[in-house]
């Protein structure tokens, strides 16, 4: 086999599985599938998170992991598709950066490895055996790349930065609380906190 063959190949399982993980992860928050939550559920475990309001919170993480996956498993669009995934997975990291690293201990490697998966595929683009391929790579350019990217950047840093503010506001109203218990200043609660 062919080196080129045995790439396109490669390229083509890459993308199936890392497709078809992000498909089954996505309708878990939308539909509910693969004893996922559904929308009403996931817009709960959003809002909880701290992205408010919860429900098209969560619509857009189920819709970007979903369509993103879809996109990448089907090599269409795929600079895109990997930009989708890696704005979704940016907040998922976000949310498990405090239980440090690794997976088994809640932390941030499978999230990580989704949004690193993706962006290789939106590099790297995804083989001959694609739509892309077959309609010219005329959504899989540099400037898709760069103009896909630039938007999902722009997108998680907005969301990211409401939920800091939201996170911020309920660690406070915490040590306020705290402090009417203990008697203690509010500018001495929140100066315990880790």
């Amino acid at each position: 086999m062919a080196c080129r063959e045995r790439t396109d190949l490669g390229l083509l399982a890459l993308r199936l599985s890392t497709g078809g993980i992000l498909i089954a992860h996505g309708t878990q928050k939308l539909f509910g599938w693969f004893g996922g939550r559904g929308l009403k559920g996931a817009a709960g475990a959003m809002h909880a998170m701290g992205f408010r309001p919860g429900l098209p919170n969560a619509a857009m993480a189920g819709l970007s992991e979903s369509g993103g996956g879809l996109l990448l498993a089907l090599g269409a669009a795929t600079p895109a598709a990997g930009a989708a995934v890696v704005g979704a997975m940016s907040a998922a990291v976000e949310v498990h950066r405090p239980s440090g690293f690794f997976n088994s201990g809640g932390g941030y490697e499978y999230p990580a490895f989704l949004a690193l998966a993706a962006t290789g595929l939106a590099i790297t683009g995804p083989g001959r055996y694609s739509i892309d391929h077959a309609t010219g790579n005329r959504l899989n350019s540099p400037k898709v790349f760069a103009g896909a990217y630039a938007l999902s950047a722009i997108a998680a840093t907005v969301v990211l930065r409401r939920r800091t503010k939201v996170m911020a506001a309920q660690a406070t109203a915490k040590a306020q609380a705290a402090a009417k218990e203990e008697e203690v200043s509010p500018e001495e609660a929140v100066a315990e906190l880790p």
